[in-house]
């Protein structure tokens, strides 16, 4: 090969380098956004967990409220129940004479 043929073949790599430097800083700025894309994806995800947790918490709060009027008209119930009972023995009681 001959001088000129060396120059000429120096000149492609040389242009080559330079091109496939620009694309490597490329390729690394699309890493460093993919990068953070990840950082934030993973902190959007620890954020859902917390809020999962705190809408379970509700609901299960929420349960307990719902149940609290269950429970008053489950007592009243069951005091009816009791205060009729009552009365029957009592009345049966005077029917068969025991005073």
């Amino acid at each position: 090969m001959n001088e000129l043929e060396w120059e000429r073949r120096l000149c492609v790599v040389e242009d080559r380098s330079k091109s496939n430097s620009h694309r490597l800083k490329t390729v690394e700025q699309k890493q460093e956004d993919m990068t953070q894309l990840v950082t934030s994806v993973a902190a959007i995800a620890q954020k859902q967990q917390d809020m999962d947790g705190d809408v379970q918490e509700i609901k299960a709060e929420v349960k307990a409220i719902n149940q609290k009027p269950a429970k008053r008209w489950e007592s009243v119930v069951e005091k009816a129940i009791l205060a009729a009972v009552g009365i029957l023995v009592a009345y049966v009681a005077i029917k068969i004479g025991l005073r």
